[in-house]
């Protein structure tokens, strides 16, 4: 199908940006020219180490000790790069304060704090000076340091304090419960705990002391527990923050392999106990350096995305401050006062590039919101992530917020830091697909027999080494956890658990989960067609669906409607429900039962909870179909569990 087409770049758009940049220092530096993007790509993905070491020597990348190559050892899970280099990623981003020191690297907007700046030379000072002084609390190599703080100026000091030691960094949200946050960091045994006391979130104040110190209790490898105080003194046995950035302090960093831990990031944690997912310094590296050219980043660009700590974008946010960019962290409820509060932000900052989940923007469009009244002459491009961005929203965006944007949607994971398909500024944007897949990422779409398929969905699969797939998960140490999250159904294959269909130009569309495919009478759809079939209707704000298929018995399939305010789920609306799923999917496709529901039930980075909800419906028990502390709306659930009693009294009786 060929989807329109709704933004092309001018040519000086085209020619100005770092992809092209990138383009022509290939032909100038090595003599290579490329009939179009597919064809760059192609070579990016069958000659890894020379894709790789251009990117190396493009951005100029650091190291004491420089690699003997890109690649050693190929074999997936395990493939071996940057042999024998030492490095460490906060030289990278701290290496603008060497010539930019007065420039303003960071703008923090928070509702409890307010609004900041931290200049580059701000940025390298503090995160040294909380180095030596994590350093003189015993903090060596290897050792890691976790936090449970905001997306605010301490997080991001202290994780480069970390890191500048060759310590580990993990973090969490604030406003992630006890249990979710111990099922974490109780895995990983932390040296330091860096929490902070309470928070401001839609104009309330959150007092978060009891909860840290029920967490510090169940943290026994913890001998340091730093404090940032918002709404109490800091207890006796803690380590007040303040002073500690203060002062001058040594400024060289630890050495590291490219394979050093560098942070220990979580899968969702919604089904089982959360997966604790290790990235190394070197593949970090190389991938946020080539993530660039894909976001079009680098000194000039004023960059945001929308993040809570708790998500993986958190951590991809620095892959601008890599490239000199100034970066906006906002610590605020992106809905108060209201739902252009965040848009006031973007203009009033000149911001060049916002990005946010797809659940915020498609919020915005159902509730009519016009930032385009706002002035956003600045804004040059837009990204989103996190679930599918319905082609609905794509017209939302070029009618409604900025007709003259590059509309960049990405799909990738917490797995890997990084996306597997992306934008490209050079090339046209179309509704409902994402433009390209991304430069040295082996993607590709698969049949359930193993044979790669365009212009039709398949198993979103990645075939050949990426830098930043995880090196390990931390304790699974003969790799067995690792190998069965992502290698057992195409050995050797990286398997991620999406749909995707490659269309013959290049570009992709994401379908949803693959485990949660909706399967009628032998005919597979992602859930995400049947939520942009349902939620174009004016009085459905947002939608949940599974295909529960029993042994013996048809498939049954109940959808799960959340309404607009004054809507009611009577007769006509079922009907129009039913009408809107046929009309863009098939008869087939049509809802077995339609109920409304107060709240679709989500992780906390937004991604609906559909395999949850699945087994649980299957009969699945309540306490283990899902980790409610690892969801971001937890009562949503309670709503199911009833659901299901009353089927299986019913289909008992």
């Amino acid at each position: 199908m060929t989807r329109p087409v709704l933004w092309t770049p001018t040519p000086a758009r085209a020619a100005a940006s770092r992809m092209a940049d990138f383009t022509r220092w290939l032909e100038d530096h090595r003599g290579l020219r490329f009939a179009d993007y597919p064809a760059m790509w192609d070579w990016s993905v069958s000659d890894l180490e020379a894709f790789w070491q251009a990117i190396w020597d493009y951005c100029d990348l650091r190291a004491s000790v420089a690699p003997t190559a890109m690649l050693g050892s190929r074999v997936l899970p395990g493939a071996e790069w940057l042999p024998v280099a030492r490095l460490n990623l906060a030289d990278q981003v701290l290496r603008h304060a060497e010539t930019r020191p007065d420039d303003v690297a960071v703008i923090f907007r928070s509702e409890t704090f307010g609004r900041s700046e931290l200049t580059w030379g701000q940025l390298a000072r503090q995160s040294a000076a909380l180095a030596a002084r994590l350093a003189a609390m015993g903090v060596a190599t290897g050792d890691r340091v976790v936090a449970i703080l905001p997306n605010h100026q301490a997080v991001l000091v202290a994780w480069l304090a970390t890191i500048r030691l060759g310590a580990v960094w993990s973090l969490c949200a604030p406003d992630m419960g006890h249990v979710a946050i111990l099922d974490r960091f109780q895995q990983i045994a932390p040296k330091v705990l860096i929490t902070q006391d309470g928070y401001v979130h839609a104009g309330k104040t959150i007092d978060r002391r009891a909860i840290n110190a029920t967490i510090r209790e169940g943290l026994p490898s913890v001998t340091t527990h730093i404090v940032v105080p918002v709404v109490g003194d800091v207890p006796a046995d803690a380590t007040p923050w303040a002073g500690l950035t203060d002062g001058d302090a040594p400024t060289a960093t630890a050495q590291v392999p490219c394979d050093h831990p560098l942070w220990i990031v979580y899968s969702s944690g919604t089904t089982g106990n959360p997966k604790p997912i290790v990235h190394g310094h070197g593949g970090v590296l190389l991938e946020f350096s080539k993530q660039a050219l894909h976001t079009d980043v680098g000194p000039d660009t004023r960059f945001c995305w929308l993040t809570s700590s708790g998500w993986i974008m958190w951590n991809s946010q620095w892959h601008a401050l890599m490239q000199g960019a100034t970066v906006l962290c906002i610590d605020a409820a992106p809905h108060h006062p209201d739902m252009m509060a965040i848009w006031r932000m973007v203009s009033e900052e000149r911001l060049t590039f916002f990005g946010a989940g797809a659940a915020y923007f498609t919020a915005c469009q159902k509730a009519g919101i016009r930032p385009i009244d706002l002035d956003l002459t600045a804004l040059t491009a837009i990204g989103s992530t996190g679930s599918p961005l319905p082609p609905e929203a794509y017209d939302w965006f070029y009618r409604d917020v900025a007709p003259d944007a590059w509309l960049a949607p990405i799909s990738g994971g917490t797995d890997l830091a990084g996306a597997f398909v992306c934008g490209n500024p050079m090339l046209p944007v179309r509704a409902g697909e994402m433009q390209c897949r991304s430069l040295g990422n082996a993607v590709r779409a698969f049949d359930p027999d193993g044979r790669e398929v365009f212009d039709t969905v398949g198993e979103l699969v990645c075939t050949a080494p990426l830098p930043s797939m995880p090196l390990y998960f931390w304790g699974d140490t003969d790799g067995s956890r690792l190998r069965a999250a992502y290698f057992d159904t195409f050995p050797g294959v990286w398997t991620h658990g999406d749909w995707i269909e490659i269309t013959p130009a290049g570009g992709s569309v994401i379908y949803g989960r693959s485990d949660a495919t909706i399967n009628r009478k032998g005919l597979r759809m992602g859930s995400s067609e049947i939520y942009r079939a349902v939620e174009s209707l004016p009085e459905i704000m947002d939608s949940l669906v599974v295909d529960l298929e029993f042994l013996g018995r048809d498939s049954f399939m109940p959808l799960f409607v959340v309404l607009a305010p004054g809507a009611t789920l009577d007769a006509g609306l079922k009907a129009r429900i039913a009408d809107a799923i046929k009309i863009s999917l098939g008869p087939r496709f049509a809802p077995d039962d339609v109920q409304a529901i107060a709240a679709v039930p989500r992780t906390l980075s937004g991604k609906k909870l559909e395999v949850p909800v699945k087994k649980l419906l299957l009969g699945g028990d309540p306490a283990r179909v899902v980790n409610r502390d690892s969801m971001a709306n937890p009562d949503s659930f309670d709503w199911f569990i009833a659901y299901a009693r009353t089927r299986a009294a019913g289909n008992a009786g």
